[in-house]
């Protein structure tokens, strides 16, 4: 859209400068909006920040699992007058995984920004046995490997493609962009699930499919890269495995943070601009009568007021509601229901470098180390809320493919430990080392990276304490309010505040839900929303 030069170019404010903050302020600048990213840190990124240390090494400090290539080169294509609104059209070649199999990976207004790379295999699933499968997408290998690991389950894995693949084209192709603000909109697609039977919990769902153990946990582990327990998330979930499957896995060279950087760069471009260490004390609202109080602008932390026609928080939903809007202008996001919320697990990370000595490790790009218990830990970790006898990891290796992100002969690494968040009560003053420690010394004992604490040339990690004071996530939660059945669709916080106009949701917080594709996909929900709102014409949808 081009604005009219005589008439008065809206302004919005955007709290927080993650995926879907970034995302969706570029969509607000091409809609002719002059936009103003607040980030509370002094870089961009949020939970995708990248850090660079003294000695050399780069870490990412959250998301290092690319999908779905499209929509970050739907956003680099973005023009003032071409805001592409709508739910994107999907190729044949695209939906069938012939791009993944050729190695396709961008596209060309992406590659002017950052260069993707496509990662095979996708993840190695190394079980407590010594035993692995490595998942990459294509049919046939994944036949083969059940054949050696569970030949009992072949049959199984052919009815669970087909039904996952149903799942995904009606709840990814068709439904992605659906944003539930109402309840008649969720009960048109009720009749729809429960014929897919994706209301059951997802690992009940692979439970119909697979009899060995190593072949549920196969299917069902991803959940928890973003925040899901496979024990209660609803078996839509299942359409992960077919996002995967169809647009692979891709890795931005020099980091998550050379896309973070790459975002930023094309919103700049298009006149938006970001400030950084500006945190946000509250969003200032006008009006008495409920359902009549409208967003004005936010307060910073230092004092400043900033005022706008709309304001988005990309932070966490908990804390937007709790800390920042008065508690006189909510009545559905009240403090009873928000703190009743069931909040996503949380993490214990460690980011290392090592010295290269020289011999093949026994690894990919990422790695999902199981731990001898599946169903008990998740329990522990979701509901008893205790850190258990065991744990499992995600190990991320990325100097097997960009050596360019540790010194010379080096590399780093970091692995991720899901964790209860602080509602537990743990003192991760105490624990968190002794649980970092441990981690390092589990990859050792498989023989993961040999003589690890040996060669360790670096050490530092995260706990909850991390995402609850440094990103100002309400009990240290990892990924917003855990992905259950009753906190999906409808019942999950609305793009569009309830309780105040003018002011929106965007990110893992909001619909659809966690995940680098999902909170892009947040961001055109939310973009959609604001056009309606402040009435710009249906023809910017192209």
């Amino acid at each position: 859209m081009t604005a009219d030069p005589a008439s008065h170019r809206k302004t919005a404010l955007i709290i927080g400068s993650g995926f879907g903050g970034l995302s969706l302020a570029i969509r607000l600048q091409s809609l002719g909006f002059d936009t103003t990213v607040l980030e509370r840190l002094d870089a961009p990124g949020g939970r995708a920040y990248q850090k660079r240390t003294p000695d050399g090494y780069v870490f990412d400090m959250g998301p290092t699992v690319i999908t779905v290539p499209h929509f970050i080169e739907e956003l680099f294509a973005l023009e003032p007058g071409r805001a592409h609104l709508d739910a994107p059209d999907y190729p044949a070649e695209v939906l069938s995984g012939e791009r993944v199999r050729e190695g396709v990976s961008g596209g060309p207004r992406t590659s002017e920004y950052v260069k993707l790379v496509p990662i095979l295999p996708f993840y190695r699933i190394v079980f407590h046995d010594g035993s692995y499968f490595d998942y990459d997408g294509d049919p046939d290998s994944t036949r083969r490997q059940i054949a050696a690991l569970a030949p009992e389950d072949l049959a199984g894995y052919e009815r669970f493609h087909a039904d996952a693949e149903a799942i995904f084209r009606r709840g990814f192709i068709e439904l992605g962009y659906t944003h539930f603000g109402d309840v008649p909109t969720m009960l048109r697609v009720v009749p729809d699930l429960l014929k897919l039977d994706a209301v059951r919990t997802l690992f009940s769902f692979t439970s119909k499919y697979f009899q060995s153990d190593k072949m549920r946990q196969v299917f069902s582990f991803e959940t928890l890269l973003v925040g899901g327990n496979p024990l209660s998330v609803p078996a839509i979930y299942a359409m992960i495995h077919f996002v995967e499957k169809t647009w692979g896995i891709h890795y931005a060279m020099g980091g998550t943070g050379a896309l973070v950087r790459g975002l930023v760069q094309k919103f700049e471009e298009l006149g938006g601009q970001i400030r950084y260490g500006a945190g946000v004390q509250e969003i200032l609202v006008d009006g008495r009568l409920p359902g009549r109080r409208t967003a004005r602008g936010v307060r910073l932390e230092t004092g400043e007021e900033l005022r706008a026609d709309l304001v988005v928080s990309n932070g966490d939903w908990a804390n937007t509601y709790l800390k920042r809007v008065p508690r006189a202008a909510r009545l559905v996001n009240s403090d009873l229901r928000v703190r009743a919320a069931q909040q996503s697990m949380s993490l214990l990370v460690v980011y290392f470098g090592f010295r290269d000595d020289g011999e093949a490790l026994p690894l990919k790009h990422h790695n999902i180390l199981l731990g001898p218990r599946y169903e008990a830990l998740l329990t522990e970790i979701f509901g008893k809320k205790v850190l258990g006898e065991d744990f499992s990891q995600y190990l991320h290796v990325p100097t097997l493919t960009d050596p360019a992100l540790a010194p010379a002969g080096h590399h780093a690494a970091y692995t991720l430990v899901p964790v209860p968040h602080n509602g537990s009560g743990i003192d991760w003053a105490t624990e968190g080392q002794k649980l970092a420690e441990r981690a390092l010394a589990d990859i050792e004992e498989r023989g993961l990276i040999p003589r690890l604490r040996e060669r360790l040339t670096h050490f530092e990690f995260v706990t909850p304490d991390y995402f609850e004071g440094t990103l100002d996530s309400y009990l240290g939660n990892a990924f917003g309010p855990e992905p259950q059945l009753v906190q999906s669709a409808f019942f999950r916080p609305h793009n569009r505040s309830e309780d105040v106009r003018n002011l929106y949701l965007v990110g893992a917080g909001a619909q659809p839900g966690a995940g680098t594709p999902s909170v892009m996909m947040s961001a055109k929900m939310t973009a959609r929303l604001i056009a309606d709102d402040f009435g710009i014409h249906p023809d910017i949808r192209k």
